[in-house]
């Protein structure tokens, strides 16, 4: 089968397609024929050696496509259906992974840095990981749902429990999981404040849902959500930013507000005043996208039309080095997608 993947790390030009070996489904596990693969940060962080990953190495972790093949005792599934593989791997017999709680187990990783990911014609997972999609949803869109709209709705719904009347901050509306954060924030019922870094991104982030739209690099956001708050502060403010940010997100959260930070992109490095944490009662939570359950609700939201995965570009596989590069570029709004005849 074709394959994309780099022998060495580098910039985009070392992806290449290659024939790798077809990978056979083992006891449990089923073949999925890769329709479509989106393009995550995660992926230019393995291409260029921030994160460690077998060499040559196949990214990707988003995937959706058709049954091709199940192994030794798979009966509930079928050669044709349609399907979503899930990003979440888990040793699925842990208390952890027994109660939906996959990033909690030891042997969690996010599908694509330890073994070959979605950037293939072909890709093998657990039945357990292979979830239902229904003929209503796109390829396209399907492939950009699991990692930004898993850790997106974990973010808001399960770890920061967001209730309706609250305010939220969402950094990086324009990227996956703040584009996929915006709507989800919207269904909960909070109020919703975004910020963004390019002027053409405001008016595609209103459409969106965002009741506000700040650009970071002309405002202070942080005065900016204070004054459009009363004084009082966001309930919840969505980080995927990091150090950045970090001083600002604390200065304008209200009290018993939270900061959800599942990103790094600015440095992971900050320093704090304890007092700004127990004296205002607030908390920081960090996330590592969400359990396999609830990428089932989300499908099933998508599907409702309740939550659209919005596209920036698609490429074809052979692409692939183009589809990094304007990912690289900063100019997306949504999700980038490679597709596969």
């Amino acid at each position: 089968m074709r394959a994309v993947r780099f022998a060495r790390t580098g910039g985009p030009e070392v992806l290449q397609v290659a024939e790798v070996p077809l990978p056979a489904p083992g006891p449990g596990e089923v073949r999925v024929r890769v329709r479509a693969a989106s393009v995550n940060r995660l992926d230019l962080w393995l291409r260029q050696g921030a994160l460690p990953a077998p060499l040559p190495h196949t990214p990707g972790s988003d995937a959706a496509g058709e049954v091709d093949r199940v192994g030794p005792g798979v009966s509930d599934i079928a050669p044709g259906d349609r399907c979503l593989v899930s990003p979440v791997r888990s040793c699925g017999r842990c208390a952890a992974c027994l109660g939906g709680r996959q990033p909690l187990c030891d042997a969690f990783h996010v599908f694509g840095t330890a073994e070959p990911g979605a950037y293939a014609e072909y890709v093998v997972a657990a039945r357990a990981e292979v979830v239902p999609l229904p003929e209503a949803i796109p390829w396209v869109e399907a492939a950009a749902l699991p990692v930004a709209g898993l850790t997106a709705w974990h973010m808001l719904v399960t770890r920061a429990a967001l209730a309706p009347g609250e305010t939220v901050l969402v950094h990086g509306a324009g990227g996956g999981v703040g584009m996929f954060a915006v709507q989800i924030a919207r269904l909960c019922g909070a109020r919703v404040l975004a910020t963004v870094g390019d002027d053409a991104k405001i008016e595609k982030a209103r459409v969106l849902g965002a009741d506000v739209v700040i650009h970071h690099g002309r405002e202070d956001f942080a005065a900016r959500v204070r004054e459009l708050t009363d004084g009082r502060g966001a309930d919840v403010v969505l980080d995927p930013v990091g150090a950045a940010f970090f001083a600002a997100n604390l200065d304008c959260l209200a009290r018993g507000g939270r900061l959800i930070v599942c990103g790094t992109t600015t440095g992971g490095d900050v320093a704090f005043h304890l007092r700004d944490l127990f004296a205002e009662q607030r908390s920081i939570l960090g996330v590592r996208l969400g359990g396999v359950g609830e990428l089932h609700h989300l499908v099933g939201l998508v599907a409702a039309g309740r939550i659209r995965p919005l596209i920036d570009s698609t490429f074809p596989l052979e692409g692939a080095a183009e589809a990094h590069a304007r990912m690289a570029s900063r100019a997306v709004f949504g999700k980038i997608v490679l597709t596969l005849p």
